[in-house]
């Protein structure tokens, strides 16, 4: 466990006492929101996503152990496990590195090697891999002809003796290492057009090279797919002289000797029948491997700060599902996100009923007093833009309009969540409902969909699915958990979310309020069915009761540190209840902004850690940490792609990051791209050190594509 311990801290830069503990805290089943939030005085302050990444290699060093067990035992179980194999297997930290220690030993199907042994020919194979025989080798290998066995001829000996000695080669673990190694400083991957005629998405692969040691991971995954959809053929040039050259130092000890011929052919064999396609299987295993740990990491990421994205709060919002055929959707819900009302206009193409669809609006909007509309950014987007800017401007009424993403709102419309949530509603209206709560409160609703539908990253269905959850899941838990969530308006799916709680715990929640009236101090969770104390402690400090019985219950103080904060407040001079007093707030902030937390932290035996979060929570009880976020970009007149210029400076809304830059919404049709080269008078390494998704950004435009519809922008404003 030691040399686990050792081996995350150097990966991570943090000490082994750190990790020791944070391990301690997983294996007695606390969670990672629970850890990164109450036990910082324990792990030495260790955030959320260094966390997740000690529970992620925990979890493989600790299979890589188990294997490690698994294989020395079948060894053993062959009779050739020796002490020095058996350091060098304990001493192995990376599975691909134990696989090729185990391949000699790992049984095989019948090969050109497996039928020699068979023949007897092993040992004149040592023979002729020792090189220390004198006597001439034919004379040797006649000894070996059995015709029985159908080794016939001294030829057939030699050659049988020669395929083992080739799988010997192909199979030893510090060969293929350096052969690995050499392929990751020198190979280049290529890719080639299956045919150069058609048109694809993948044409500037058409004619490809670059060194697989500098290839970035997005262009990985990118000619990955080409492949699988048949437009490219893609293979890795090896340096084959260098890796011959080493192979022939290591094996051939006299180049002089009667060995030399049939050795330097067995060795080109060995490379080229078995080494290298192998090889290159692992090269390319290993770079897509990496490239989807990088788009998973980007992904979650961008869904992070999606998840984020500050609330529209106090206000009545129009959800507005554009279309064609089929007519724009549309829902209203109140403050409150209840529905309110629904309808169906027409005023894109074909029916084109302008008039008639601003009339229904218009009623809607006087007699539900609308304050906002949520466009979703789909198909014909902007053309219900221009629509709806038209008719704002002949309301008298202050109202705005806002696009957002409706990526994996058809997925929660057709949803058993949905059906359960509208069990009235038509399927295509609730598309609508989804896209005004997103601008409502984007967590609550986006907590809802598979985070894969929620449409930020790039190549996420490309990537290993069962990885890309359990990320997600985490992040989704992260933001869920950093926000925290009223207990008495949360909905199942954002309760399920929170540290501690299952969706089965989270539907009893629910179940409970509804026949029990409003849940009044945290405490009373203990009355769930299923949430017993274990659940009550990972999830109290994240829950929040809103005009309960403790006016700490608004906050992020974990019942655990009640009576710390409770004392903190009586020397101050105050009581809980001066949280919910507008008079006595402003001079509690300041009182608690002059506290000297390692005097305080000394007299009330607390860790200087959990005091400042405590006089944090103190000092803003209630407050939703989203609001000190930038607001979605509020609109009431459209930029058509036409009113584009170059040099034209403008303010867009980030709506994905990607390694090679940034999609920035300005208001027309499609998103502009900033290019990683425009982000920064400085170079940059990754797009995400400037920009996250929701950022609101000055971009200028710097070209136009008008065929293709497309805009380049730059950030060097």
């Amino acid at each position: 466990m030691d040399k686990i311990f050792k081996k995350i801290a150097e990966e991570l830069n943090i000490r082994e006492t750190q990790v020791e503990a944070t391990v301690k805290l997983i294996d007695e089943g606390n969670t990672i929101p629970f850890i990164a939030r109450y036990r910082k005085e324990v792990t030495g302050n260790l955030s959320d996503e260094t966390l997740r990444d000690l529970g992620e290699r925990l979890n493989y060093l600790r299979n890589l152990e188990k294997r490690k067990e698994e294989i020395i035992r079948l060894i053993d179980e062959q009779g050739k496990l020796t002490d020095e194999l058996t350091i060098k297997i304990a001493s192995t930290m990376v599975l691909s590195e134990l696989e090729d220690i185990y391949r000699p030993y790992k049984p095989k199907k019948r090969t050109r090697a497996t039928i020699a042994k068979e023949k007897g020919l092993e040992p004149l194979a040592n023979i002729i891999y020792l090189q220390v025989e004198k006597n001439d080798i034919f004379e040797i290998a006649k000894e070996y002809i059995n015709e029985e066995k159908e080794v016939n001829t001294v030829e057939d000996a030699i050659a049988g003796a020669l395929d083992i000695i080739a799988e010997n080669i192909a199979d030893d673990a510090d060969y293929r290492k350096k052969i690995k190694s050499f392929c990751f400083r020198e190979a280049v991957i290529t890719s080639k057009a299956s045919n150069e005629e058609e048109k694809s998405p993948y044409e500037m692969y058409y004619d490809f090279k670059e060194p697989i040691l500098k290839i970035p991971s997005h262009r990985i995954l990118a000619i990955n797919r080409g492949e699988n959809e048949e437009f490219l053929k893609v293979k890795v040039e090896k340096p084959e002289e260098k890796i011959l050259d080493y192979l022939r130092k290591q094996i051939i000890k006299d180049f002089k000797s009667q060995f030399n011929e049939p050795l330097t052919t067995t060795i080109e064999d060995s490379y080229k029948r078995l080494i290298e396609p192998s090889i290159e299987r692992e090269i390319r295993s290993d770079l897509t491997e990496r490239s989807e740990e990088q788009a998973i990491k980007v992904f979650g990421k961008n869904a992070k700060q999606l998840l984020l994205q500050p609330p529209i709060k106090e206000m009545t919002v129009m959800g507005f599902d554009p279309a064609y055929r089929t007519g724009c959707k549309i829902a209203v819900i109140d403050k409150t996100g209840k529905l309110l009302d629904t309808t169906t206009v027409y005023p894109t193409e074909p029916q084109n009923d302008v008039e008639g669809a601003k009339k229904v609006l218009k009623e809607l909007i006087n007699k539900h007093k609308v304050n906002m509309i949520a466009i979703g950014n789909g198909t014909a987007s902007r053309e219900s833009e221009t629509f709806v800017s038209n008719m704002i401007k002949e309301i008298n009424s202050e109202i705005y309009y806002a696009i957002v993403s409706e990526a994996g709102a058809s997925v929660y419309s057709a949803s058993k969540l949905a059906t359960e949530e509208y069990p009235d509603i038509n399927v295509s209206l609730r598309g609508a409902i989804s896209i005004a709560r997103r601008l409502q409160d984007p967590l609550s609703e986006l907590v809802k969909i598979d985070p894969k539908a929620i449409g930020v990253g790039q190549y996420q269905h490309d990537v290993n699915q069962k990885k890309l959850s359990e990320s997600l899941t985490g992040v989704v838990e992260d933001a869920v958990n950093s926000v925290g969530v009223d207990v008495n308006t949360a909905t199942p799916s954002l309760l399920s979310y929170v540290s501690g709680i299952n969706g089965t715990i989270a539907k009893n929640i629910v179940k409970y309020r509804d026949e029990n009236g409003e849940i009044k101090q945290r405490k009373d969770l203990l009355k769930v069915p299923k949430l017993g104390p274990a659940a009550y402690k990972q999830c109290a400090g994240f829950i929040r009761i809103f005009n309960g019985k403790n006016p700490l219950e608004v906050t992020a103080v974990h019942p655990e540190s009640y009576e710390v904060a409770e004392k903190l407040l009586t020397k101050l001079g105050y009581s809980v209840d001066s949280l919910i007093k507008k008079e006595s707030l402003d001079a509690l902030r300041n009182d608690l902004s002059k506290v000297d937390v390692v005097k305080m932290s000394d007299e009330l035996e607390v860790g200087g850690l959990t005091l400042k979060d405590i006089i944090d929570e103190l000092s803003k009880p209630g407050r939703d940490p989203r609001e000190d976020l930038p607001k979605p970009i509020l609109r009431s007149d459209v930029l058509k792609f036409e009113d584009l210029q170059e040099g034209m400076e403008l303010t867009g809304t980030v709506r994905n990051v990607i390694d090679f830059g940034a999609f920035v919404d300005v208001g027309v049709k499609h998103d502009g791209l900033v290019h990683i080269s425009q982000m920064a008078d400085r170079y940059i390494k990754n797009p995400s050190e400037v920009v996250s998704v929701g950022d609101i950004v000055k971009v200028k435009v710097i070209g136009i594509d008008r065929e293709k519809q497309k805009v380049s922008l730059s950030m060097k404003v």
